[in-house]
């Protein structure tokens, strides 16, 4: 843990960006190991520029007025934002279901935008969340093209989670498997993240292989069954199309 200040309080700041749910000033100590004195003197800073916002009947803080400016501006423009929206809500619009931008972010994989279906899906990414995972075709889709020493510790801390320690065959499985969404130019999973839900995931690659992000199509499995050829070829030009606007920016 770095002793500068800024830092600490940086670190709270993108703590409570990447979490699902408004924290307590105790959780967020624990998960940064920072003493609790320490942690209620650097969000009192935050709070007082309304990074963060304190609930006045629960205590628990969770991103103030300045954070959600902030990601406006990132969606009014940002260049990625502005290349992606019109291929998400096209690619939306051509087969019904949701369009999401994905992109790998310190060890999370994070939502940048979801143009979500009008049918009912149950699924577990949510603009602005971040995940921190290993499953489901968007996850795999970017860490097929992010350095081994990146996606090991990744793989090792799922093992662990799940109590798979010793499976070399595992992760000798899962690189294989990486290899082969890089050959194939994007990654398809059922069932791994949500029950019922199929997804592709095709990357948006800069020159030199430089990954930006994943344009990610989720349906419930029993749409997707009859569309799956049509569907990872719309989603695999819509990735393209967004390396074409970047390119000519």
């Amino acid at each position: 843990m770095s002793d500068s200040p800024t830092e600490r309080a940086l670190q709270l700041l993108a703590l409570l960006a990447r979490a699902a749910e408004p924290m307590s000033v105790r959780a967020m100590a624990e998960a940064l190991e920072l003493p609790l004195s320490t942690a209620y003197r650097h969000l009192q800073v935050l709070k007082k520029w309304d990074w963060v916002q304190e609930h006045a009947r629960t205590g628990l803080y969770e991103p103030g007025p300045m954070s959600v400016q902030l990601a406006h501006g990132f969606d009014q423009h940002s260049w990625l934002m502005q290349a992606a929206r019109p291929e998400l809500e096209a690619l939306s619009a051509r087969t019904g279901e949701s369009a999401g931008l994905l992109c790998y972010l310190h060890g999370h994989i994070v939502c940048l935008d979801l143009v979500e279906s009008q049918h009912a899906l149950r699924c577990s990414f949510v603009k602005g969340v971040a995940r921190s995972t290993v499953r489901g075709a968007s996850a795999k889709a970017l860490l097929a093209h992010l350095p081994e020493a990146l996606v090991q510790p990744l793989l090792a801390e799922a093992l662990a989670e799940s109590g798979n320690l010793a499976a070399d065959d595992s992760v000798a499985s899962f690189m294989t498997g990486l290899q082969q969404i890089r050959e194939r130019g994007y990654a398809v999973s059922e069932h791994e993240v949500d029950q019922g839900v199929w997804g592709v995931s095709a990357p948006v690659l800069l020159p030199r292989a430089q990954l930006i992000a994943t344009v990610s199509l989720m349906a419930p499995s029993q749409r997707a069954g009859k569309h799956i050829t049509e569907w990872i070829q719309q989603t695999c030009l819509a990735a393209d199309r967004i390396r074409q606007r970047l390119l000519h920016r």
